[in-house]
C-alpha cells in the first residue's frame, strides 16, 4: 500500500521507540480516500473467505472497519468498551489491556450480532503486543463463531504480538510492518 505508507512517512510521528503517531491520518482525524483504499484492500486480501461480518473495537477501529465492511458488503460490528445500560443481558465479554492507554478495559458484543454461523474478520489500526485482538478473538470464539483472519493497517512487528497470533494459527494481513522506530527512524520491513 504505497499511499499509506507515504501518509505514515510524511505525516507519521515518532514520539518514542515504541510509539507512532498518525492521529491526523487514521485515528483521530481521518483520512477518508486512504480508509476507503485501506478497506478495498483488505477485502481484496480476504475475498475468499466468504466473511459475514467485520469486527472491531471502538473508537479507532471504527473507520477502517466500516470501509472494510462497504468493500466486502457486510455488516460492521464493533466491541463497545463499555457496557451500555440497554445491554442488560445476552452479551460477550473480553478484558483487553491497552499498551497506549496503560490500563485494563472490559469489552462487550451483544450475543445477537455475531453466532456460530458466523464467519468474522477482525480488524485494527494497531497491532503491537496483540492483546486487543486476542480480546475481540475471544468474542469471535465465545459465540462459537469462525475467525478468518485480521486485517492489520500498521503492526509495530518489533512488539512481538504478531508473531505469537500467526504462531497460533491465525492468518494475519498487515499493510504496513515496521521493523523498528528506535533512534526516531523508521524501518519498514518490505
Amino acid at each position: 500500500m504505497e499511499l499509506l505508507k507515504e501518509k505514515i512517512q510524511q505525516d507519521g510521528q515518532i514520539i518514542s521507540d515504541h510509539i507512532l503517531k498518525v492521529d491526523s491520518f487514521i485515528n483521530h482525524m481521518v483520512d477518508p480516500d486512504l480508509m476507503l483504499e485501506i478497506g478495498h484492500e483488505f477485502a481484496r486480501r480476504f475475498a475468499k473467505q466468504e466473511i459475514t461480518k467485520v469486527l472491531t473495537i471502538e473508537a479507532s477501529g471504527i473507520a477502517v472497519g466500516l470501509t472494510t465492511a462497504m468493500a466486502l458488503k457486510v455488516p460492521l460490528l464493533f466491541a463497545k468498551k463499555q457496557r451500555p445500560s440497554t445491554l442488560e443481558q445476552g452479551y460477550y465479554s473480553s478484558n483487553i489491556y491497552s499498551f497506549t492507554k496503560n490500563q485494563s478495559v472490559d469489552v462487550f458484543v451483544a450475543k445477537q450480532y455475531i453466532t456460530s454461523d458466523d464467519k468474522v474478520l477482525i480488524v485494527d489500526d494497531f497491532l503491537a503486543r496483540g492483546e486487543a485482538l486476542r480480546g475481540m478473538a475471544s468474542l469471535v470464539r465465545q459465540a462459537n463463531a469462525e475467525l478468518v483472519g485480521i486485517g492489520i493497517v500498521i503492526e509495530k512487528a518489533f512488539q512481538g504480538g504478531g508473531q505469537q497470533l500467526r504462531e497460533s494459527g491465525v492468518r494475519i494481513e498487515s499493510l504496513i510492518r515496521i521493523n523498528s522506530l528506535a533512534g526516531g527512524k523508521l524501518d519498514l520491513i518490505d
